[in-house]
């Protein structure tokens, strides 16, 4: 395994390497789940590297190349054990007008060839004059509307998909005395609060009940959009505009919900290392690789900052970071 650089403590291992050398030292069965967001099919060249898979030269080859990482996806997460894959819709332009691909339909069509079962989708809701802002998006504009509607675009809305390794889950995973703990900006009525802590009969649980009817549903529309991590110290002159690592609330309703404390979560395409914080905030094992050094560099400060709980950072002004 080629690792440029490495840490590894009792609570986390990052790793600055091709995620694909990295897997495959990886035992079967090994991982209890895996979160991440890959490449977006060639729209963004987060870095020069010819192994890094934004470089593809097209969308096709891009999804025959990703496909090698489900497969040892498939193979190191324990059977009935999860993945949850962040994507959107992908914009193109022909003659000057966009037009969407269906990455997150391509991204399921690509894991039920693996073996993998599609079990939810959860629509992440953004606010469109936020996305117009960090993207400059000329379609949304109100202008386009306002010369010709036609053309006028949506703020698309990301999108965590799930699915499920074939086979059955060895160890379940048990909320014992419900969901303790809400990500999220929706604020939770005091008659709800006091139920917090509650140890009696879950069904009386209405603390975990109502977190539970915000996890369960199809469309999050309480995502912080501004809680990420620091990222401004990990871009570099040749980065795209847009870099912004997943929201938190996100990755920490994932783990959450669907591993025990003390599991493994890995992922492939760590970034700044928002996952690997989140697995680790939430009392399990992170697991990261990122093949871009700069990127590699802040995971390790964001991570030194979780475990001392140093990390402060101002989200009203990284909600319009870009």
């Amino acid at each position: 395994m080629a690792v440029r650089d490495q840490k590894i403590t009792d609570n986390y291992a990052i790793y600055n390497a091709d995620a694909m050398e990295v897997m495959a030292d990886m035992p079967d069965d090994s991982v209890h789940m895996t979160i991440y967001s890959p490449p977006f099919g060639g729209l963004y060249h987060y870095s020069s590297d010819e192994r890094d898979l934004s470089n593809c030269p097209d969308y096709q080859e891009f999804l025959e190349q990703y496909q090698f990482f489900v497969a040892e996806k498939y193979r190191i997460t324990m059977p009935g054990r999860v993945s949850a894959v962040h994507c959107t819709d992908i914009p193109s332009s022909n003659c000057g007008k966009d037009y969407l691909t269906d990455f997150p339909g391509d991204i399921i069509r690509l894991h039920e060839k693996e073996g993998f079962h599609f079990i939810a989708r959860h629509t992440i809701w953004k606010e469109p004059l936020w996305v117009r802002n960090r993207t400059m998006t000329k379609n949304l504009a109100h202008k386009t509307v306002v010369d010709d509607a036609v053309y006028a675009g949506v703020a698309s809305a990301d999108y965590l998909l799930v699915f499920r390794k074939r086979g059955t889950n060895p160890v379940p995973v048990k909320h014992e005395h419900g969901l303790e703990y809400y990500a999220g900006e929706q604020p939770m009525p005091n008659d709800v609060l006091s139920y917090k802590d509650y140890k009696g009969k879950q069904t009386e649980n209405a603390y975990s009940h109502w977190i539970w009817r915000h996890y369960a549903s199809s469309v999050w529309d309480d995502i912080r959009m501004g809680n990420v991590l620091p990222f401004h110290d990990a871009k570099e002159d040749d980065d795209e505009k847009h870099v912004h690592p997943l929201q938190l609330d996100v990755i920490e309703r994932a783990i959450m919900l669907r591993t025990n404390p003390g599991e493994t979560v890995f992922t492939p395409f760590m970034g700044v290392g928002s996952e690997v914080y989140g697995a680790v905030k939430l009392g399990r094992k992170g697991v990261g690789v990122e093949l871009k050094a700069s990127y590699y560099k802040q995971a390790i400060k964001n991570m030194e900052a979780a475990e001392t709980s140093s990390l402060e950072h101002n989200q009203q002004d990284l909600i319009g970071a870009t």
